[in-house]
């Protein structure tokens, strides 16, 4: 479900170049999970190999980190560890949702609805551990650092930011926020052309950043009410909030009691509700104890083997992947070069 923020922030177009040379720290299932539900063949089928192993996870990480690599920008991924225990219920919820969306999407498929299919079948998505472990031997191919966060990935990518060794965060939640993330960027992984659901256009998705500070500035809140305005509004730790608050009450009711503990509507059902425990979540949260990552070089020969001999990808497709991005590299070092030659 994540945190619904929208209304509140004010977020600002970037361009890929703009991030060149930056480290940017990337929820990792966060953005799997996005592959996972995107790349899908024609009848809302998740991509696989001749063997039935699914590789739409590996296609997605694959060709977007080439070009983020091509770009300059230095991504870190950021892996989940240990759920919270409050976090049970919104995954429960989430099963529920993909199991229904799975008996829709055979629905659907029976009765020759393919859009319909392609629908719900973006909404049964699941990863798994071999997806995961997968990821991480693409990413260390690829020389890309990834961490092992040990509670929320989230949590981790934000701390990452504050502590100076990234410049942001990646992902398509604004949890980041609450976790203290000084930049957030969303659609890092979706920018490109996406149909709008139902109709028969296409809209360009383009990357935006949305900056802590601003968040602040704009909100008139402090970081710790603004964790209390997600509280009322609801977070993975506590799904729907509360009854009939939505983002623009929840601020107004901080902004004028000062703490959750104050607002009078709320008071006879918080003690159904760990607001402190949430609280400590978001403002104390457990993170890697990590001064800083190392970047690998790009090994082509792991990653043919890899993708094209165990996975069975195109060969020439891959390969021209990598050439561009050896060009890119190649060009820019020779830019680099003639600048300080």
């Amino acid at each position: 479900m994540g945190l619904d923020l929208k209304p509140l922030i004010t977020s600002t177009p970037i361009k890929l170049a703009e991030l060149s040379g930056k480290v940017v720290a990337i929820d990792a299932f966060n953005t799997i999970y996005q592959f996972l539900s995107t790349i899908r063949g024609p009848t809302g089928e998740l991509l696989m190999n001749g063997r039935g192993e699914v590789t739409s996870h590996l296609s997605g990480l694959f060709y977007r980190n080439v070009n983020l690599l091509a770009e300059n920008i230095k991504p870190v991924y950021v892996f989940d560890g240990k759920m919270h225990a409050l976090k049970a219920q919104e995954i429960e919820r989430r099963s529920k949702l993909k199991q229904e969306a799975v008996a829709q999407y055979n629905h659907a498929l029976e009765e020759g609805r393919m859009e319909d299919a392609v629908k719900y079948g973006k909404r049964t998505s699941v990863l798994t551990d071999s997806m995961v472990e997968e990821s991480k031997m693409l990413l260390a191919a690829l020389g890309i650092p990834y961490v092992q966060a040990p509670a929320d990935g989230e949590a981790a990518a934000a701390h990452l930011t504050k502590t100076g060794v990234a410049y942001a965060s990646a992902s398509q939640d604004y949890d980041s926020i609450l976790f203290g993330a000084r930049r957030l960027v969303r659609n890092l992984a979706a920018s490109g052309r996406r149909k709008v659901p139902g109709k028969n256009t296409y809209i360009d998705v383009e990357p935006e950043i949305i900056e802590h500070d601003n968040v602040l500035k704009e909100t008139g809140l402090t970081h710790e009410q603004l964790v209390d305005v997600g509280i009322l509004i609801g977070t993975d730790f506590n799904p729907g909030g509360f009854p009939g608050i939505g983002p623009k009450t929840a601020i107004k009711l901080i902004k004028e009691n000062g703490r959750l503990e104050n607002v009078e509507k709320v008071k006879s059902q918080l003690a159904e509700v760990p607001y402190q425990e949430i609280r400590d979540i978001f403002l104390k949260p457990e993170v890697p104890k990590s001064d800083g990552v190392s970047f690998g070089e790009v090994s082509r020969e792991k990653i043919l083997d890899f993708l094209c001999v165990q996975k069975s990808f195109s060969t020439d497709r891959v390969a021209g992947m990598l050439d561009k991005l050896q060009k890119a590299q190649e060009s820019r070092s020779q830019s680099l070069e003639k600048w300080f030659g």
